[in-house]
């Protein structure tokens, strides 16, 4: 049985990682590296366990938050299907149980806005993982006078965490927001989609999702 460990440990996963992130810092992306990609990961695994789901279904998800992002050492277009075939080669190779690679390369074939669907327990707490991993530190860009509205509102996010209410009911993302940097309409003009995704994916769940901004109900 495939496990963690060995896929953060295996090299040619890093390799593709490292790749990957320096392609999206030519294109002027924010910060899509281990910091990224291990933050995805845990709490990918974190919601699944909340939610009383199987230890080994967790462990699928948190093996999908590390290996979503890798296609986009091939294009940041469509880099969720290609990162999906890249996954089930390397997996494939490394001599996972075909029904666990379907599971993984489903859920990262599903995390990208543009074409997600949260088709299965795993695909929804990627997706959720994902899309609320949102830190001032993911910004690249030094200089201030220079940045664009992405740099904007993820550099104006002061705090950011997730959390899931007792009856496990709801999934909640609670921002603090510096407002002198950005507005909350900045905001939603880039995060609305990926917060939408957000929904059907808690929903996926059995979860209603709420955006909270200096405590404020926004969604």
């Amino acid at each position: 049985m495939l496990t963690y460990e060995q896929v953060k440990n295996n090299d040619q996963i890093r390799i593709y990682i490292q790749k990957a992130d320096e392609a999206l810092i030519e294109l002027g992306y924010t910060e899509h590296s281990f910091a990224h990609v291990t933050k995805v990961s845990i709490t990918a695994k974190e919601i699944l366990l909340t939610l009383g789901y199987p230890a080994r279904d967790a462990e699928l998800a948190q093996i999908a938050g590390y290996l979503h992002d890798i296609g986009n050492v091939v294009n940041r277009t469509d880099h969720a299907q290609s990162g999906a075939v890249m996954a089930f080669r390397l997996l494939d190779h490394m001599g996972a149980d075909a029904e666990d690679i379907a599971t993984i390369i489903s859920a990262i074939g599903n995390h990208d806005e543009g074409t997600a669907v949260p088709v299965t327990p795993i695909a929804a707490a990627l997706i959720l993982a994902d899309k609320t991993d949102v830190r001032r530190n993911r910004v690249r860009n030094r200089d201030f006078a220079t940045f664009d509205i992405h740099d904007r509102v993820n550099y104006a996010v002061e705090e950011a965490h997730t959390e899931i209410s007792d009856d496990r009911k709801v999934f909640t993302l609670l921002i603090k927001l510096d407002t002198q940097i950005s507005s909350v309409m900045d905001y939603f003009e880039i995060f609305l989609g990926r917060m939408l995704l957000c929904r059907k994916a808690a929903e996926k769940l059995g979860m209603q999702f709420k955006l909270t901004v200096n405590g404020q109900v926004l969604l």
